[in-house]
């Protein structure tokens, strides 16, 4: 194994499928641009949820401390896609803040407090555990954890998909920067022999697949009966 990591051939592959990664991810982070700006412009967050960017930020946080030389070796390139992630859900949490009702803007302040202080816990918790490996392992395990809560997420939008038989909610270039994301780092994680990724991200590119093909198929459906006639003649 010590072998193939050293291997030039074995490491362009790696960083390479990471950077795939990073960008793809990029996609993900600028998709709530277009709700944002229609937030912006009425002033008002209307019936938008902010908890799906909390969840991110905390997911974001948590890798990007996994990537960290102090808990993992040679994970640059999920500290890059995390850092990011991280400001770009700042950025969101705060923008939503602005413009939500004072009601919701204590509970969203609430809810940014509560994730700063978990992951304060967090690290600190982690930075007390003097046995490497023990580190390594503990943190791992929350970031499984917190990657398949990310992933499995979409389970409750392919739940709508098959029961309104419809993709409305299902944005399709979504769908496909998730999946391109899940697969980068899925590839990633196993070049760097790395589970605490491969394992998450392979669950997100099967979800990802999933998606994929439901869009396919209830799009191609919603098409040919739009191509049906309104009205049958009997003539």
């Amino acid at each position: 194994m010590s072998d193939s990591v050293h291997n030039p051939v074995w490491t362009s592959c790696k960083d390479a499928a990471g950077i795939a990664g990073n960008i793809f991810a990029f996609g993900l982070f600028v998709s709530p641009i277009p709700t944002y700006r229609r937030i912006i412009r009425n002033r008002s967050t209307e019936q938008f949820s902010g908890l799906p960017y909390i969840y991110a930020l905390m997911n974001c946080l948590i890798c990007m401390w996994y990537g960290m030389p102090l808990i993992s070796a040679d994970n640059l390139l999920v500290v890059t896609v995390n850092s990011f992630g991280t400001v770009f859900q700042l950025a969101y949490i705060i923008l939503f803040i602005i413009y939500a009702e004072r009601k919701i803007k204590v509970s969203m302040l609430a809810s940014l407090l509560v994730v700063l202080v978990l992951f304060a816990i967090i690290v600190a918790g982690s930075l007390q555990i003097h046995d490497r490996m023990i580190r390594w392992i503990s943190v791992g395990s929350l970031t499984v954890v917190s990657l398949i809560s990310m992933f499995a997420s979409p389970l409750f939008i392919i739940n709508l998909v098959i029961q309104t038989k419809s993709v409305e909610f299902m944005p399709f270039y979504l769908s496909l920067s998730t999946f391109l994301m899940s697969t980068s780092f899925l590839l990633y994680g196993v070049l760097n022999f790395d589970a605490f990724i491969y394992v998450p991200n392979g669950i997100g590119t099967i979800l990802g697949i999933i998606q994929l093909m439901l869009y396919l198929h209830y799009k191609k459906k919603s098409v040919q009966e739009s191509k049906e006639p309104l009205i049958v003649s009997h003539a």
